[in-house]
């Protein structure tokens, strides 16, 4: 399973690049790995639930404590579900927000 949410998750890979993914590790049902992004600097695991055919998604802290779950995110909304909650926000100014961040580690 850990494989196949790799799989899908590299279906995208300028956006996985963008949440500085990297100790991946498979668990029972799914995988687990770290990511620095805007929104959070932790853990997300992501666990295939049978019983509703898609997978769980939790994010969690640098402590591997919860934050958020995300539940019934499916194979086509995956990659987003994890960008959302990772890197972007709803914010008009979300760019604007981001190179101002950013811009004191990298010129723009």
């Amino acid at each position: 399973m850990a494989q196949y949410i790799l799989q899908i998750l590299k279906s995208r890979l300028n956006i996985l690049f963008s949440w500085g993914a990297k100790r991946f590790t498979a668990i029972q049902d799914g995988l687990i790995f770290h990511v620095q992004g805007y929104l959070l600097n932790g853990w997300v695991k992501v666990v295939y639930n049978y019983g509703t055919d898609a997978f769980d998604v939790y994010f969690l802290n640098n402590k591997k404590e919860l934050i958020k779950k995300v539940e019934e995110a499916y194979i086509d909304n995956l990659v987003d579900v994890i960008d959302w909650n990772v890197e972007k926000d709803d914010s008009f100014d979300y760019d604007k927000r981001v190179k101002e961040h950013y811009s004191n580690y990298i010129s723009f």
